[in-house]
């Protein structure tokens, strides 16, 4: 389907108990893997849909510009309401964006680290991981104390990532005329090659 973001395919297998969404959610078990092609976000786009610290996050990382994404790949497992991210990576105009981390739906608590490394020749000034945790409604966002990002350090753990790509490779739709931006970024990765970057 289209939406603000690009053109949505997801797949998910997620069972619970309970008699309410919330119930539902924290013991949820199974998982859920999506894949935005050839989207668009801004800090307005998130400011209209609610999300102050999408908007912080695009802002740290992009300023106040729109950004262009190329695609945008989430393969989260589910046990007893933990969401742990297998591969989460938006792939934009000027960066690659590695998210690790969980979505507590039992405890309602978010726990994220994000990685940006720069790509092609453009400028790209964050070098430190940005960090999301703290509660659903109201959560905490800023920027990783400490040295700055090594360069590849979002791909430390692709030996990981290959599992959860193959599964996602299945999503990249090939009926439209369109180009999908997903396969070559997909298939890079199953192959063990990092997305190109500056070195």
């Amino acid at each position: 389907m289209k939406t603000s973001f690009g053109e949505l395919n997801g797949d998910a297998d997620i069972s619970g108990r309970g008699n309410s969404i919330a119930a539902l959610l924290g013991t949820a078990n199974g998982e859920m893997k999506m894949l935005v092609n050839d989207g668009a976000i801004s800090r307005g786009l998130m400011e209209i849909a609610g999300l102050n610290v999408g908007n912080y996050v695009v802002g740290k990382l992009f300023g106040d510009k729109d950004v262009k994404i190329n695609c945008a790949a989430s393969d989260f497992g589910i046990k007893d309401g933990l969401a742990t991210s297998r591969l989460f990576v938006f792939d934009t105009e000027n960066a690659i964006i590695y998210i690790n981390g969980t979505a507590n739906m039992k405890t309602e608590q978010l726990d994220l680290q994000i990685n940006p490394e720069s790509k092609g020749f453009r400028v790209f000034s964050l070098r430190s991981p940005l960090y999301v945790n703290g509660p659903f409604a109201k959560p905490n966002a800023g920027v990783q104390s400490g040295p700055l990002l090594l360069r590849g350090a979002g791909m430390v753990l692709l030996g990981a990532t290959v599992g959860p790509v193959a599964g996602l490779l299945a999503l990249v739709a090939t009926g439209d005329s369109a180009p999908n931006q997903c396969g070559p970024l997909l298939e890079q990765m199953r192959t063990g090659k990092a997305p190109k970057t500056v070195k």
